[in-house]
């Protein structure tokens, strides 16, 4: 038999009570206990690679690029940001080999 779902609101949450606000403090201080996980080796993290899902942290920056070369970079469509992007990691991939 499946449970009826229950939607509640700001306004019709009910009150925390004393057991359960003891319960969420109870839980709070609980450690998960990892003893049984073992530990990485170097080779390991050598061997790891990046989640398809990472993406790495962007800044913002103001620079001045000369005019011809942003007019070929928007002239290839739209997503230049993206492409001028691809093309400096790539530039910095080479020279870190």
């Amino acid at each position: 038999m499946r449970k009826k779902m229950v939607s509640y609101t700001q306004d019709t949450l009910p009150p925390i009570t004393e057991a359960r606000l003891d319960e969420m403090k109870a839980q709070a201080v609980r450690s998960i206990d990892t003893s049984d996980i073992p530990e990485m080796t170097d080779e390991q993290f050598k061997a790891a690679v990046k989640s398809r899902l990472h993406r790495p942290l962007k800044k913002q920056l103001t620079t001045n690029i000369d005019a011809d070369v942003l007019e070929w970079l928007r002239s290839q469509g739209k997503g230049y940001h993206t492409r001028l992007n691809a093309i400096l990691r790539d530039a910095m991939l080479r020279s870190l080999r």
